[in-house]
């Protein structure tokens, strides 16, 4: 098979991404010191809500989704400016899903994009890797950008060889995008180094996992 070739592209957070992070983060670690058991469930839940503020939402506990403004719509958007070809793009979240199909759509027309699978005209395929990530083969892109991860090995690894199994015949370049000093860092880390973290949270200091 081809090589593999991995790529960071940093995006940082706009200022209101940045209050309702280090909000979110007291928060979480106020109830950490709070006497309570922290599950395993409990402590990913907080993980994902840093993370879908990275991606520009926010879900408080009351109330519906909130969008913020933020940078990785855009740096997705310079990213596919900057590719030829088809590309895969990986989403944890359904309204990033949508969001980004809306953008693709208006600039490169309604029959480019397809959100879960489609044929031979698409350009770009947008999906969540727990369900779009197994069993389909994507060897028409070699350009596979993460909007976001799971903190799942399995799942990343089974999105990663959507395109990257035999019938590739060009090297598959993977674009993670990343906001610095935040949870995406460690989600990343966790996953270049091969460690499931859904296992292995309650393992370590789940308090370093929010800092």
């Amino acid at each position: 098979l081809p090589e593999k070739m991995y790529i960071r592209r940093n995006v940082p957070l706009t200022m209101e991404q940045s209050k309702v992070y280090a909000q979110m983060k007291a928060l979480a670690l106020a109830h950490l010191n709070d006497d309570n058991i922290a599950t395993t469930a409990s402590v990913l839940t907080q993980i994902m809500r840093l993370q879908q503020i990275c991606c520009g939402s926010f879900q408080p506990d009351v109330g519906e989704l909130q969008d913020l403004k933020n940078n990785r719509l855009p740096e997705l958007m310079d990213i596919v400016d900057e590719t030829s070809g088809k590309a895969i793009i990986w989403a944890t979240y359904t309204r990033d899903i949508q969001r980004i199909a809306h953008a693709l759509r208006d600039r490169f027309g309604p029959e480019s994009v397809a959100t879960y699978y489609g044929a031979t005209p698409l350009r770009f395929f947008v999906g969540q890797p727990k369900t779009g990530g197994y069993g389909i083969t994507l060897t028409a892109a070699n350009t596979v950008i993460y909007y976001s991860n799971s903190y799942d090995l399995e799942i990343r690894l089974q999105s990663e060889d959507r395109a990257h199994r035999i019938g590739q015949r060009n090297p598959v370049t993977y674009i993670d995008l990343v906001s610095p000093d935040t949870i995406d860092e460690k989600v990343l880390d966790a996953l270049r180094s091969k460690v499931n973290l859904a296992g292995q949270v309650l393992g370590e200091d789940v308090k370093a996992w929010l800092r």
